[in-house]
């Protein structure tokens, strides 16, 4: 079983930056691709950033060089740098892993509980 744990969230003014962790364990190999997500309230979650086995990255088109993900093999992390946040950042953030190289949720099997990141003057 593959478990996630998001940590990392909080509040920031526009234009700050908050660096997001996600812990993970049971590794199988149904997990082959990690990715970040998010939802804000009343609308769908959407895929922010994944990264493969391999280091393949992919970005969400709003993040538009802001973000940056990292995969630690070694210490089985995967990171999400914020910079210059602005406020429709703001959403629950989550850590997911699946087997398909794609950023879209239905394609993730195991999800972490989320981390709120809340960008506000």
């Amino acid at each position: 079983q593959v478990q996630l744990v998001e940590s990392g969230g909080g509040s920031v003014q526009p234009g700050g930056s908050l660096s997001l962790s996600c812990a993970a364990s049971g590794y199988t190999s149904s997990t082959t691709y990690m990715a970040w997500f998010r939802q804000a309230p009343g609308q769908e979650r959407e895929g922010v950033a994944g990264i493969s086995d391999d280091g393949r990255i992919t970005y969400a088109a709003f993040v538009k060089g802001r973000f940056t993900i990292v995969k630690d093999d070694a210490k089985n992390t995967l990171s999400l740098q914020m910079n210059s946040l602005k406020p429709e950042d703001t959403a629950m953030y989550y850590c997911a892993a699946g087997v398909r190289r794609t950023l879209r949720p239905g394609d993730y099997k195991y999800w972490g509980q989320g981390t709120q990141v809340t960008v506000s003057s």
